[in-house]
């Protein structure tokens, strides 16, 4: 850690002293540890610069001309309080460095010091808050995943709540459906942290990934197993070894690559591409859909023999609109979490809101709801005028899906595709097979509209 400290750091600092020699000496010196350091003469000089800006060091000057450095500080509002601060004096005697450390002295120097004594200070409150920041972002990544984020208490949630607390123990396969948009990964994420599993917790969106390269991302590859393969590789199985690997949108996995999981499945070992070595894993399997797999079984785009294998333990996820009562508390969570990452002020949600958005069917679920929330919060827009235009925007289904009968037929072709793609979440696979092309056919179409990726 010593060695960082000398390295400049992605923190502020607000000298305060009335000796400009002072200031100017202790400016030079801090300057290779923070990335912004300002001085200031006196308490109103002092104020206007934190009116600008955080500071996360405060070095104080006891005695400031027309006002004591300390009661200053007291003074100071809650958000600047959380500013770490050492106090400096000329003047010390026992009641002083009391009154400091009532205060929330981080030190307390006695001048003359030596520089030496300055930076051993300044270097321990920097070791300090990177050490509050680390378990900032460790709390926040904990909260993030626990099972406590599945925000809600209807009936139906609460039921599958307890079905998540009764399976996550076992290291049975567990096939988790429902509608885009309804959260499967955090339920998922929620499977492993109550599972007692000791190793990683890897997300797979198998339709994210180019089919070709599927087998090596999940099972990797040796050295000249293809072109560009020039070393060997692990895949995402032996990275979540001891723990849960979570395979999205598992309907869109190529049949080749459902054979390769189905034996993955049943012998607990895999291959990479390329060798002849099979390579035990320890790792649980869940899976995800939000579409009808025994429909794409008897559509033979699924095998059956997959199907059974992963539908060993099944959760359904209530869409939102079978669960109204939770839309509040989902608001006021996301309001809270977004607010707090975003940097900006919380909205006020009116009763009027809270009533319209209870009461409408968000195709896109719990998705869709933090959506309008990060986006109301970002625009700074009154939440019922934003949901006014929200409305109006959305027309209901079956109304505005018609086109001008001036329209040319490839203009009304474009605008389907595209709010076809639209409802199914950007899936073009989906979305393929919802208008009946190949997604070679539908790739084809967004190059030719200037729209490929």
């Amino acid at each position: 850690m010593a060695e960082q400290m000398t390295q400049t750091t992605a923190m502020s600092v607000l000298v305060v002293d009335d000796e400009s020699g002072m200031r100017s000496f202790l400016k030079k010196a801090l300057a290779r540890r923070f990335t912004l350091v300002e001085v200031a003469g006196s308490v109103e000089e002092a104020e206007q610069l934190r009116s600008r800006c955080h500071f996360d060091l405060l070095i104080v000057d006891i005695s400031l001309p027309g006002r004591d450095g300390i009661e200053w500080h007291e003074a100071l509002d809650l958000d600047t309080r959380r500013s770490d601060v050492i106090f400096m004096t000329g003047f010390a005697d026992m009641d002083t460095a009391i009154r400091a450390l009532r205060a929330g002295a981080a030190d307390f120097i006695l001048k003359p010091f030596r520089l030496e004594q300055m930076i051993q200070a300044v270097d321990r409150c920097i070791e300090r808050r990177l050490l509050r920041r680390e378990n900032l972002m460790l709390r926040r990544e904990m909260a993030h995943s626990h099972p406590s984020t599945i925000i809600g208490n209807s009936p139906n949630l609460l039921e599958m709540k307890e079905v998540i607390r009764r399976i996550a123990p076992t290291n049975s396969v567990v096939l988790i459906e429902g509608e885009s948009g309804t959260g499967k990964e955090l339920v998922a994420r929620s499977l492993h942290q109550l599972s007692g599993r000791n190793g990683t917790f890897v997300a797979v969106n198998c339709g994210a990934i180019a089919p070709e390269l599927l087998e090596s991302e999940l099972f990797g590859h040796v050295a000249g197993a293809f072109t560009g393969a020039r070393g060997t590789r692990e895949g995402l199985f032996s990275f979540a070894s001891g723990g849960t690997i979570f395979l999205d949108e598992i309907g869109e996995m190529p049949l080749q690559m459902q054979t390769a999981l189905l034996r993955v499945l049943e012998q607990r070992t895999i291959r990479p591409v390329g060798s002849e070595k099979e390579i035990p894993v320890d790792v649980r399997v869940v899976a995800a859909t939000n579409r009808e797999l025994l429909e794409e079984v008897n559509a033979g785009r699924f095998r059956r023999d997959l199907y059974y294998r992963l539908n060993v333990l099944n959760i359904l996820i209530p869409s939102l609109r079978e669960r109204p009562d939770d839309v509040v508390d989902l608001v006021h969570h996301f309001t809270r979490q977004l607010s707090s990452e975003l940097g900006v002020r919380e909205v006020a949600w009116s009763h009027e809101d809270l009533l319209v958005m209870q009461g409408y069917d968000w195709p896109g679920n719990i998705r869709e709801l933090r959506n309008m929330v990060e986006r109301c919060l970002l625009l700074g827009k009154p939440p019922a005028e934003y949901w006014r235009s929200q409305q109006t925007a959305q027309e209901p289904e079956g109304q505005g899906a018609g086109y001008p009968v001036d329209m040319a037929l490839k203009e009304v072709e474009r605008l389907h595709v595209l709010r076809v793609v639209e409802q199914q979440g950007g899936n073009k696979s989906a979305a393929a097979r919802v208008l009946g092309v190949s997604r070679k056919t539908l790739d084809r179409k967004f190059k030719e509209w200037g729209l490929a990726e």
